[in-house]
């Protein structure tokens, strides 16, 4: 299943819930979770943190951030910080295209948007496939990852998004008024 170019969780077959660092379970042994690709690897986030898929917009650099943070976005009169993913993940730049996506997550009451190589799909799969992290991740911080989901042909890694929230600090971000 595809995302459109802008997708929300009330679009989804299961919507509301909170949002947990893993991916919502749907019932005892489900998740569904919105998967993304980044540095040729395979990602995954809770479905329902997800608020909105937009194409790659003017994004406004901050003065002072961090590296990984891309500076900000207007997204209908609210301010939202943008993080570059690869930059925190220690993945080269490749630029963007066509595919490049904002996923805006909402973690803790704080709206977050992520750069992204592209959007995959929503999965819905069985809580018995991820495994926990092993200690030695090879492309992310092991940190940042709550599992590593077996599917039929690849491997999805699970982002724990309480704790990339908590890394990330962006209550302490200083945002200019007229930033964006």
């Amino acid at each position: 299943m595809g995302i459109s170019e802008t997708t929300t969780p009330d679009e989804s077959p299961v919507a509301g819930g909170a949002a947990t660092g893993a991916g919502t379970r749907d019932s005892a042994d489900q998740m569904q979770l919105v998967t993304f690709e980044l540095g040729g690897e395979c990602f995954a986030v809770d479905i329902h943190a997800v608020r909105e898929i937009t194409r790659l917009m003017e994004i406004t650099r901050v003065p002072k951030s961090t590296e990984e943070i891309a500076g900000v976005i207007n997204l209908r009169g609210n301010i939202v910080p943008v993080v570059e993913l690869r930059k925190k993940f220690g993945f080269p730049d490749a630029g963007s295209c066509d595919q490049t996506r904002i996923i805006v997550l909402e973690y803790g009451g704080r709206e977050t948007g992520f750069i992204v190589d592209r959007v995959l799909e929503v999965l819905r799969i069985d809580s018995s496939v991820v495994d926990s992290t092993p200690e030695v991740m090879g492309t992310v911080d092991a940190e940042f990852v709550r599992g590593i989901a077996r599917l039929e042909r690849r491997l999805l890694i699970v982002l724990d998004l309480e704790k990339l929230f908590a890394e990330l600090g962006l209550n302490d971000l200083e945002i200019p008024v007229d930033a964006a």
